[in-house]
């Protein structure tokens, strides 16, 4: 049985907290991780604190990404860890629909 996965997604947040809120359920979008971006707990911290900032690993995996029926997302997370945030980007660089999962 295939489960259909679902997240809440917040366009342009500036910071995870933004991501962190409560929502309805039909809310919430179908996505597909596309690619998994490791990060150390520094740059997590940095890109999470400040997730409008261009960033070289999105610009890199940009063209993977796409809003649709499905989005695919990249999953970006801290190494060690299992919650992350779900990105698509804009203008290939930066953040422009964001999502908190608390597992993948």
């Amino acid at each position: 049985m295939n489960i259909e996965k679902t997240a809440f997604f917040i366009r342009t947040p500036k910071t995870i907290n933004e991501l962190c809120r409560p929502h309805l359920p039909e809310q919430e979008r179908k996505y597909e991780i596309v690619k998994t971006i490791i990060l150390s707990g520094i740059a997590y911290e940095n890109f999470s604190l400040d997730l409008l900032v261009d960033r070289q690993f999105i610009e890199d995996n940009a063209a993977l990404c796409s809003e649709g029926p499905v989005w695919n997302c990249l999953f970006v997370h801290q190494r060690g860890r299992t919650d992350g945030i779900l990105v698509i980007p804009e203008m290939g660089s930066y953040v422009k629909w964001a999502a908190y999962i608390s597992e993948k």
